[in-house]
């Protein structure tokens, strides 16, 4: 178990130039799902709980974090499994949630993630606070209801260090 604690938080340190401490105690919890190459650890996503704000409701939302694949295992289908792995959790929850990069954003919109088109915010300390740059970045996913939000309204998240996306 610690050996895959080390090997994951390499793989992720590797894949995102911005990761820190923060980022990777954001990824710990819930449940991962891991991809090997003999006994070389190639993929890691990981599904953590959260809770979204979203008009009056708030939402249990199981909140994908920490999709990584090794530059060299790339292209072959793996964060295509590593997702299927999340997804098939997302029923325990209201709704599915993400933030993605560039990159990874057109493998989400092709599995049937949809884009957060309205304004995001995180509810601080220091009260609610506008998150503008993460807009466009928030991807969500049916769960045990069906998808009835509005997604060019609100979306607030909880507040957590780090990246609160």
């Amino acid at each position: 178990m610690a050996a895959e604690l080390l090997a994951t938080r390499a793989l992720l340190e590797g894949a995102f130039k911005d990761f820190d401490l923060d980022g990777w105690e954001n990824t710990l919890g819930g449940m991962h799902a891991l991809t090997f190459d003999g006994d070389e650890l190639v993929g890691h996503a990981s599904l953590v709980q959260r809770r979204l704000l979203h008009g009056d409701r708030v939402l249990n939302t199981g909140y994908v974090e920490g999709v990584a694949v090794h530059p060299d295992h790339r292209r072959r289908g793996i964060a295509s499994a590593l997702m299927a792995s999340m997804e098939a959790l997302l029923p325990g929850y209201e709704v599915g949630a993400l933030s993605a990069s560039t990159a990874g954003a057109p493998l989400y919109a092709g599995r049937g993630w949809q884009q957060w088109r309205g304004s995001t915010f995180a509810l601080t300390p220091r009260g609610v606070q506008r998150t503008e740059d993460d807009d466009g970045a928030v991807y969500v996913f049916p769960g045990r209801v069906p998808l009835d939000l509005d997604l060019a309204g609100e979306l607030t998240a909880d507040w957590r260090a780090g990246d609160v996306w």
